[in-house]
């Protein structure tokens, strides 16, 4: 059995009975995982959250699809929420090799099923965590169907900066300097920089207010801008994934249409050869689906829940 962690239920607004883990990957890092159970659940969601996120910034999302008759289980990623932290200062969103995620799915599915959570399972990856997902399907991860949320297939770039981030980030990694901060990123992390208006992340004031308060409650679950060696590790992958033919796990994905973080067209690329997949647009939706506005939110989980079961 692991070991119980640290959960900070009252921040995240979860459904009842929520708890969390330490896993450890096989490499020897520690990672978290919290697993929010439903009682008669018809499956549950393995939930791959993205850069900078942690477990409990998705209470609200696990109460709604236990709403559904989903549990939820989630995981801290290396390096960010409470699992351990990969370079200093201990903001910086930093990786040695994307291939060591897999390490943490293979951890979370290892631990989902010695808990015994509800089976079968679903994936659910969001922006960072869409792109770890995603290679889990090629890595044959057992799910009876997955979803993307506004995954990073490709991170957006004016296109007369990718050459040059293609060409510092790999270059600081090859000097040793990759544990730096990316030239433009911030140092703290965003919902508390950030001011609501123009955000690229929702367009609700009240999940806003939610992540927020996260942030001001826990910072040490925060994380800030990523690292040159991050960057260069995730130009890298999703390069490789991009030249890929498309898996046969059933699937569907959902992007707003007013998304400005990920690559739009190497989302709509990749769902256009997807045999088994489904793009579905959010009218007016930013980055983050599900925490964009009550009506957009419903919609997606509606869609989501109803396709896992089809």
């Amino acid at each position: 059995m692991n070991a119980a962690a640290p959960f900070f239920g009252d921040i995240a607004e979860g459904p009842e009975g929520g708890y969390a883990l330490w896993l450890m990957a096989d490499d020897g890092v520690r990672l978290r995982a919290v697993h929010w159970p439903k009682d008669g659940a018809r499956g549950t969601v393995l939930l791959m959250p993205g850069r900078t996120e942690y477990c409990e910034k998705y209470g609200r999302t696990a109460a709604e699809f236990a709403a559904r008759g989903l549990a939820t289980f989630a995981i801290d990623w290396r390096g960010q929420g409470l699992a351990d932290r990969l370079a200093e200062p201990a903001l910086l969103g930093h990786v040695e090799a994307f291939s060591d995620y897999q390490r943490d799915v293979r951890a979370m599915v290892a631990a989902a099923k010695a808990e015994g959570v509800a089976e079968p399972f679903f994936l659910l990856g969001h922006s960072m965590g869409g792109c770890i997902g995603l290679r889990a399907l090629y890595e044959g991860i057992d799910v009876k169907a997955a979803a993307f949320s506004a995954p990073m297939w490709g991170i957006y770039l004016a296109p007369h900066m990718r050459p040059v981030a293609w060409g510092l980030s790999n270059l600081s990694s090859a000097l040793g300097q990759g544990a730096r901060f990316a030239p433009g990123t911030k140092t703290e992390t965003y919902v508390i920089a950030d001011p609501f208006d123009d955000n690229m992340l929702t367009t609700d004031p009240d999940m806003w207010a939610y992540m927020v308060a996260q942030a001001e409650a826990k910072p040490e679950l925060t994380l800030a801008g990523p690292s040159l060696g991050w960057l260069a590790e995730a130009l890298r992958e999703t390069w490789a994934l991009h030249r890929m033919p498309s898996p046969k796990t059933r699937t569907i994905t959902f992007l707003g249409t007013c998304e400005r973080i990920v690559d739009v067209p190497r989302i709509t690329d990749r769902m256009s050869r997807w045999s088994a997949g489904t793009l579905s647009m959010i009218e007016g939706a930013e980055h983050e689906v599900l925490m964009e506005k009550p009506v957009m939110r419903g919609k997606v989980l509606d869609e989501m829940v109803q396709f896992f079961f089809e």
